[in-house]
């Protein structure tokens, strides 16, 4: 005979419904394994959870609450795969305020106070219209040109060019469309549009060379350098599945866009060739980065949807950081060696800022880090690979693998440094 739960069952049944919505929100908005199993445990354990374990992947959380002798488990998929800083933020703050009022009362959270805060953070409208998440995209990626020893002309292409593909981007996504899709539409709109750009202003006679150098600068914002990262912190929490899944759907982003940018570039006849270093004196090379830098942080955060002093906090942290590891690049240094300790310097930053802004320490770290993977390597390699060339392919793909490894080294080390459940198991 079926049996009829009784008040204690229903109330962990509510209270551990209430915990996965929160890690279904925190997973949708991109963060990694570790975060969406911490916020979790902590909200079930205010609400009267005695034990809550979790196993998440990119897509999924499975989870069990024990109260008593009773427990129960659930599992559910999250479709949506993006980032959305102000939401990671908010969750942080909720959860933050649920567990400090449960501590300080000695009274639990009550699973309807609970889900009005939840409905609050899932409603929240993005903070940047269509066209301003655009024109975010658009500096960014014009900042990452200048970076790339771009000149005027390239840095302006590259701002239409991306402006563009991240609103083709942002509309087709808002309409479900699959990602992979739309990720190689928008690579090939910002392609065309940078070299049909370049090209009528030649024709025109407004510039004596086509400037094509710049077109690939022109797809770095589809680098899932956000996905990368996190992945990479999932791994040195040695938590596998989560870690290798974001991993392959970074991977799986990063070639469809590098596919699209191989196909533009078979058509027009183009090779992404690295264009010469602009020769301009040290000092003022050194001011232009810093303001890059500073610029393309700032982009990158804006576009996750950050709010202004979190994306103003890693926009200063990935300036300070970025400029050194150049300065360390041009002085000899190793290129993945300057990369880590320029992440050391983001974590460690990170560390200290986040928590003064009330803030996750995630969303200032990542975009400051962002802006240092070698998204031009990535793409050539596939190029490379696209036209049989192994070895150059190889060449690309092994340099852009060390960086993103040592970048991932780098904010890992500062997080055992700055938090104890990082550097010990427990």
């Amino acid at each position: 005979m079926p049996t009829t739960p009784d008040d204690d069952e229903l109330q962990l049944i509510r209270r551990s419904g209430a915990a996965l919505r929160a890690g279904r929100l925190s997973l949708s908005a991109g963060t990694g394994s570790y975060r969406v199993k911490a916020s979790m445990a902590r909200l079930a354990h205010a609400m009267g959870v005695d034990r809550h374990e979790a196993h998440v992947t990119l897509t999924e959380i499975t989870t069990t609450s024990h109260r008593g002798r009773s427990f129960r488990t659930e599992v559910a998929e999250v479709r949506t795969v993006g980032i959305n800083a102000d939401r990671l933020a908010r969750l942080e703050i909720m959860v933050s305020d649920v567990e400090s009022r449960a501590r300080t009362t000695g009274v639990e959270a009550t699973v309807d106070d609970v889900e009005a805060r939840l409905d609050a953070i899932a409603s929240a409208p993005p903070l940047y219209p269509r066209l301003l998440n655009a024109l975010w995209s658009g500096i960014a990626c014009a900042a990452f040109a200048f970076l790339n020893n771009g000149g005027l002309v390239e840095i302006g292409g590259v701002f239409v060019a991306a402006t563009l593909g991240q609103g083709v981007r942002r509309d087709l996504l808002h309409r479900g469309w699959n990602q992979f899709g739309v990720t190689m539409i928008a690579a090939a709109v910002a392609c065309f549009s940078y070299l049909g750009l370049v090209t009528t202003l030649h024709a025109a006679g407004v510039l004596t060379t086509r400037h094509e150098a710049g077109y690939v600068s022109a797809v770095l914002f589809l680098i899932p350098g956000f996905a990368l990262v996190t992945a990479a912190l999932d791994l040195a929490r040695l938590d596998f599945s989560a870690g290798l899944s974001r991993l392959t759907y970074a991977l799986m982003i990063l070639t469809s866009a590098a596919l699209a940018v191989w196909g533009v570039s078979s058509i027009v006849g183009l090779t992404p060739v690295p264009p010469a270093p602009l020769g301009l004196d040290h000092s003022f090379l050194l001011v232009l980065r810093a303001i890059a830098s500073f610029l393309g942080v700032l982009g990158f955060a804006l576009m996750f949807n950050s709010p202004w002093r979190m994306a103003l906090a890693a926009a200063l942290i990935g300036m300070v950081a970025n400029l050194g590891r150049l300065e360390l690049v041009d002085a000899g240094t190793v290129v993945q060696a300057a990369a880590a300790a320029a992440a050391l310097v983001v974590g460690l930053l990170a560390a200290y800022v986040a928590p003064r802004i009330r803030v996750p320490r995630v969303t200032v770290a990542v975009p400051a880090v962002v802006i240092m993977v070698p998204g031009v390597a990535a793409y050539r390699s596939v190029f490379a690979l696209s036209e049989g060339d192994t070895v150059q392919a190889l060449a690309y793909g092994v340099q852009a693998a060390l960086v993103v490894v040592a970048l991932s080294i780098g904010l890992a080390v500062a997080r055992m440094l700055t938090d104890p459940t990082w550097g010990f198991e427990r």
